[in-house]
């Protein structure tokens, strides 16, 4: 028998899909493992074309309602659900920790924050979304935002709810339906979010959770005519073959796809500052598309700021990603900690050597990494790996250090350290990403557009930039004195 309620370090899980405001089983299900143990958490219901299908017909049938849904009312409701978010905040954190192995401390004090500040910053921006009239010879121009419709959602493993509610909150904020299809290996802190935002007021069919394998029921959500748009984080193959299934309808999409960001370090730097950095992009086991994995030092500096480098990173502490100690958890599943060791030990068989790390250890772990002499068009340094494996070069010259910041196929950001302010305006006008951060890390505000050049993805969301996406925009032009009749 199946069972439908999991019990997650002492929290409930529903295992079912949320669709149309109900629960709905599977007839099949998949296991969701903890990385932490690779220990099983239980069965989750497995999604069929069926399921999807039915979830974007519960999306379309509430949408007339919602989308006239007032502006104001739709806020109360989003904030309503942040309240219900901070309500539950350690139980969100402990059942996330346990589905995808990031740091429980990480959860409770920023991760789960932040997912309540996404409701509440699209909720607020949602009441100040306006574009001031203007006139053209003697007509009036009024911009609005009107819904799109449908909006299929599908989410990552790395951070599961924070990056799905940056996408549920604005799409919901801007009047649509969603259809949530979050990552099959962490799943379960979306369905906690379904009863969450059921609890907080949101109409049944609204929002929709529907899990399950990408293979069997992606197309099923991607190419449904009623569906108006898309958002997925992801891989470039996944976003190409979603791309494609989309073109049948001309869905529109945005696509933030990860990337291979550098960081340069001149030898005007802090070092002290700019190996913090370095060494901060070991957060989430390496696995953070924004992280800066290339390192590119001016070589005055080069071999001071390795000998800095190796002895920082040899200060943290991998291991439970529960211990308040921890510095480093686990990578999320066998399969990734595979490719993981396998980019690194064909950069090794390359010619490369480890100065850090290099190997596996007991269970989903593995050790921190940074490799030198390594060459520009290598597979290490051009493909992104996604777990804690970090690469160092040196260069002699601006110019080549902006050449080799800007050789990859991606462009999602950039990390630059360094001491002088015309050079930084100088580099960072020339370097090809989506976000530029100088002398600083991982400095995210919603109201900036957030999104990647080149094969990094397609589109920018945050601020009026989600409202852009998630809507229709109408301009309505107005002649002057053309009225029959004035009811003042």
């Amino acid at each position: 028998m199946i069972e439908h309620t999991l019990t997650v370090a002492g929290a409930t899980v529903d295992a079912r899909h949320w669709i149309g405001g109900e629960r709905v089983a599977s007839a099949e299900t998949f296991t969701d493992v903890s990385p932490i143990d690779g220990c099983a958490i239980g069965e989750i219901a497995r999604g069929t074309p069926a399921e999807a299908a039915a979830a974007v017909a519960a999306a379309k049938a509430a949408f007339p309602a919602w989308a006239a849904t007032p502006r104001a009312e739709r806020a109360r409701i989003l904030h309503a659900v942040a309240d219900g978010v901070e309500k539950r905040l350690e139980e969100l954190a402990i059942v996330e920790t346990t589905d995808n192995g990031a740091l429980l401390r990480s959860h409770r004090h920023g991760v789960m924050p932040r997912v309540a500040h996404n409701f509440r910053f699209f909720a607020d921006w949602l009441l100040k979304l306006e574009h001031e009239d203007f006139d053209t010879r003697g007509h009036t121009n009024h911009v609005s935002w009107d819904p799109a419709g449908p909006s299929v959602l599908i989410t990552p493993w790395n951070a599961p709810l924070m990056l799905a509610t940056w996408k549920v909150a604005p799409a919901l904020a801007a009047g649509n339906t969603v259809v949530l299809k979050p990552a099959e290996w962490s799943p379960l802190t979306a369905s906690l979010l379904a009863d969450i935002a059921a609890e907080a007021g949101l109409p049944a069919g609204v929002l929709n959770v529907v899990q399950g394998y990408g293979s069997e029921i992606g197309d099923a959500l991607t190419s449904h005519p009623d569906v108006r748009r898309i958002s997925f984080t992801g891989s470039v193959p996944t976003a190409r073959r979603i791309a494609a299934s989309a073109a049948a309808h001309l869905t529109p999409l945005s696509l933030e796809l990860g990337g291979k960001s550098p960081l340069l370090v001149f030898a005007d730097a802090d070092l002290d500052l700019a190996v913090d950095l370095a060494v901060e992009q070991y957060d989430n086991a390496g696995q953070v598309c924004l992280a800066a994995t290339r390192f590119l030092v001016e070589e005055p500096v080069a071999e001071e700021f390795t000998r800095r480098f190796v002895e920082k990173a040899g200060q943290l502490t991998q291991g439970d990603p529960r211990d308040e100690g921890t510095d480093i958890g686990p990578s999320i599943h066998p399969r990734q900690l595979e490719k993981i060791d396998g980019f690194v030990r064909r950069a090794l068989d390359a010619g490369a050597r480890a100065v850090v790390g290099g190997h596996r250890k007991d269970g989903h772990y593995y050790a921190p990494t940074l490799l030198t002499d390594v060459a520009q068009d290598s597979e290490i340094v051009q493909e992104e790996v996604f777990g804690p494996v970090l690469t160092l070069q040196t260069f002699t010259t601006e110019d080549e250090a902006v050449r080799l910041a800007n050789d990859t196929r991606f462009g999602l950001a950039a990390t630059l350290a360094t001491g002088d302010r015309e050079r930084a305006e100088r580099v960072t006008a020339r370097l090809v990403a989506g976000t530029v951060w100088v002398n600083c890390f991982f400095v995210r505000d919603l109201q900036a557009p957030f999104g990647g050049s080149r094969q990094s993805g397609v589109g920018r969301e945050g601020g009026s930039w989600s409202f852009d996406f998630y809507c229709d925009l109408k301009n309505t032009v107005t002649a002057p004195n053309g009225w029959s009749q004035d009811h003042g």
